[in-house]
């Protein structure tokens, strides 16, 4: 089906690896402002990794290369296209990124070993263990119930839910748990959703490439409307970095340029930063 709604969804993400300040007080943002339209199931037709930042650090990246399937409106691309974007068949990741810290550095560098030697390296996701943030975000699609009082995540793989709170503290103890406790707030146009808790398990990792977290991980998410423009712009940052399927192919949602919409069905990949929206539809 077509969405009516001509924009996409930016999710920032910050993660921090200092202790969390518990019991802070999460309030509504100053000021009279209406609160954006976040429900609705979002998807982003690509993987394994974040579409990179403009400009910047950004996530780590993939070493393995393989030439990209499909363009940004989902249309096959031949075989032998020079278009290099990460193989999500072998999950090498790039231990020099300047974000990792020398022991999050070798354990992705460790992991990439085992890729390499034809092996598959464990993850959350083939080990059918929760997938904690930011690690969830990799998941097949994304469906948001906005309520007054909470916000209700829901992934299909492994039927994952995530809860948040909003405008409440953390607790002063925090007993950890697999997605951790979740707080959040508008910011004008924008919401925010603190994490802290999170537990710690045998495959503690933040992506794909094996990137460590330890019990002092704290996400920040921030989530907001896009004109057509930026998402776009942040599609064409995707579709040279990640991995997509043509359409007809699973191939998820696949803008549709010349009027604003997007294609959709219940099979989309999906990731974070810039969804299409894929309004009506449920699982």
């Amino acid at each position: 089906m077509h969405g009516q709604r001509n924009f996409g969804l930016l999710m920032t993400l910050a993660v921090a690896t200092v202790t969390p300040a518990l019991g802070q007080t999460v309030g509504p943002a100053d000021g009279p402002a209406a609160i954006p339209d976040f429900s609705g199931i979002w998807s982003h037709p690509s993987f394994p990794g974040f579409e990179p930042l403009a400009s910047g650090p950004t996530s780590v990246v993939n070493k393995s290369r393989r030439p990209q399937g499909a363009d940004i409106d989902g249309r096959t691309l031949p075989a032998n296209n020079n278009i290099l974007v990460s193989n999500p068949a072998r999950l090498v990741g790039d231990y020099t990124n300047p974000i990792l810290k020398p022991v999050a550095a070798e354990a992705v560098k460790k992991k990439g070993e085992i890729e390499l030697s034809g092996r598959v390296s464990p993850t959350p996701t083939i080990q059918c263990w929760p997938e904690p943030v930011p690690y969830i975000f990799n998941g097949v699609a994304m469906q948001m119930l906005q309520q007054p009082d909470k916000i209700i995540f829901l992934y299909p793989n492994d039927h994952q839910v995530r809860y948040v709170r909003m405008n409440q503290p953390h607790p002063t103890q925090v007993t950890p748990s697999w997605y951790g406790d979740s707080v959040g707030r508008y910011e004008g146009d924008t919401l925010v959703i603190d994490t802290v808790g999170v537990k710690i398990g045998p495959f503690a990792m933040v992506d794909f490439y094996g990137t460590p977290y330890t019990q002092a991980l704290h996400v920040v998410e921030r989530y907001r409307l896009l004109d057509y423009e930026t998402a776009r712009e942040g599609l064409e940052r995707d579709v040279r970095e990640n991995r997509r399927p043509p359409r007809g192919a699973d191939a998820g949602s696949a803008p549709d340029y010349a009027t604003g919409a997007s294609t959709c069905n219940s099979g989309s990949r999906s990731k974070t930063t810039a969804f299409s929206p894929c309004p009506g539809q449920r699982p």
